[in-house]
């Protein structure tokens, strides 16, 4: 542990945990530390760490409004790809740290500080996607992890020295315990811990906050209708929103209707397995809508290549390098593509179903109504070129059977 820091910028929610960071910095370190909030829809007050941080000698405080930042440059640039971890998750903790983590360095440059802290601990991922975004953008700069180095190992341990050091931490809160750990932000919220230890063990229908359970949904679907344009999502049902607005409002439509849960037991960096519970109500449906369009307007092979980029992609966000050159190449093929993802989808939300009603792009589709007929298509499209192609394809094959290797 170098002491050799006298300015720090931390990561600050005003929480128990961030709150006892501050006092442990001021006494390890005996430095000043500078508090960044940053309110990225997580649904709740962020003043309130102004008033605590104050309280504990902090004079210079960032709060931060970064909602509009973190889904337009950040949430829509990843879904261009249609991203998806491991199959399922849609990345809602790991997309918020590199803007998290870009924002604490500019204010490092800003304020003449040598170091930043974080809360994340040792086992988890997100220490690492802080950090990589930190040493990609400011090579020299020093990371404080205080859960790497102090022995306040439990939340009792935390609570005891908030106490003993007149903590302004509202106890009464902290005293019920919540069996969860979780993060939120306008992309999803997560939960772990606690019960959701077991991968046997059910989760609670009370845990949920966003979302009702598909048995509990309306029995009527609800309509809605996303204009894109070059691969990102601009209306909402026939009128403009901001990609915040967007976001929000999808959430709240998806989750009156039960979309958006997702219980997954993830492969983290660190090696561990990891099972946590997730609600991306707006995101789902953005993906179903996303993936609807481009059937239309992509050509096949940029189609089926932009899925097999994709995993890579997903893997390079969930382990923390999005700042990384190979990020930002795969990110400049994948927008190359959105430019043709022009138009509009219609959507029914039924029982936690996000059923694709129909799709349209009138300056960019593919889709020749005169060829894909069933009916009579007055030789658009001549039936006997199939066998040739069959032929063709099939030559490889008739040569290994005529040399006694048959698969039978």
């Amino acid at each position: 542990m170098s002491t050799n820091v006298s300015r720090v910028v931390l990561a600050y929610s005003g929480g128990l945990d961030t709150s006892v960071i501050l006092k442990w910095l001021q006494e390890t370190y005996g430095c000043e530390v500078i508090t960044f909030t940053a309110d990225l829809g997580q649904g709740e007050e962020v003043e309130p760490a102004r008033a605590k941080a104050e309280a504990m000698g902090v004079k210079e405080i960032y709060i931060e409004d970064l909602r509009e930042e973190f889904v337009r440059d950040y949430v829509f640039p990843m879904f261009r790809a249609n991203t998806l971890y491991e199959g399922e998750y849609l990345l809602g903790t790991s997309i918020a740290r590199p803007l998290i983590a870009r924002r604490m360095v500019e204010i490092a440059n800003e304020t003449g500080a040598d170091a930043i802290a974080h809360g994340a601990t040792g086992k988890g991922n997100d220490q690492v996607r802080f950090e990589l975004g930190a040493y990609a953008l400011k090579p020299g700069i020093q990371v404080i992890a205080p859960w790497r180095e102090w022995d306040l190992t439990s939340r009792e341990r935390l609570m005891a020295y908030a106490e003993q050091h007149a903590i302004p931490v509202d106890f009464a809160k902290q005293g019920k315990k919540s069996p969860y750990s979780m993060d939120a932000n306008l992309l999803h919220i997560s939960y772990e811990g606690g019960p959701l230890e077991d991968p046997w063990t059910e989760a609670e229908e009370d845990m949920w906050r966003w979302t009702v359970s598909p048995e509990n949904a309306p029995d009527v679907s609800t309509s809605l209708e996303i204009g894109f344009e070059r691969g990102d999502p601009v209306t909402l049902n026939g009128m403009p929103v901001t990609p915040a607005q967007m976001l929000a409002e999808l959430n709240r439509i998806g989750g009156e209707n039960g979309v958006g849960r997702l219980d997954l037991v993830e492969n983290r960096y660190v090696g561990m397995k990891s099972r946590g519970c997730y609600e991306t109500p707006g995101g789902t449906i953005l993906l179903k809508a996303r993936r609807a369009l481009e059937s239309l307007t992509l050509d096949r092979e940029v189609a089926h290549l932009k899925d097999e980029l994709m995993p890579r992609y997903a893997s390079l966000i969930y382990n923390g390098y999005w700042w990384s050159p190979e990020r930002r190449m795969l990110q400049a093929a994948i927008d190359q593509t959105q430019a043709v993802v022009n138009g509009s989808v219609r959507l029914r939300l039924y029982k936690g179903n996000v059923i694709v009603a129909g799709r349209r792009s009138q300056s960019d589709s593919l889709f020749d109504d005169a060829i894909a007929t069933f009916e009579d298509d007055a030789g658009a499209f001549d039936q006997k070129d199939a066998a040739g192609f069959i032929k063709l394809n099939a030559l490889r094959l008739r040569i290994a059977a005529g040399r006694n290797r048959s698969p039978l």
